[in-house]
């Protein structure tokens, strides 16, 4: 088993460092929060992804809007008669 540059032994060692400074008690309780840190970052990562794909969808999807000139159909005058 090799991690990058270190071998079984300097794994070993710092196993060992880290059971003496904080104890069998707290390992689990340490390794518990780490993982949840983790899944709480894989989480937000996740979810900042998805806000930066579905953006462009979101403005896909807006209706152009009625230009400032346009006049609605209620309030447009009736048109003049010619012929009465």
């Amino acid at each position: 088993m090799n991690f990058g540059n270190l071998g079984f032994g300097e794994i070993l060692v710092i196993l060992v460092i880290v059971l003496l400074l904080f104890g069998a008690k707290r390992i689990p309780e340490i390794a518990g929060s780490l993982g949840k840190g983790i899944n709480e970052f894989k989480r937000n990562l996740s979810d900042a992804q998805r806000q930066i794909t579905d953006a462009p969808r979101a403005e896909q999807q807006i209706a152009p809007a009625a230009p400032a000139n346009a006049i609605r159909e209620e309030e447009r005058p009736e048109p003049k008669r010619l012929m009465q």
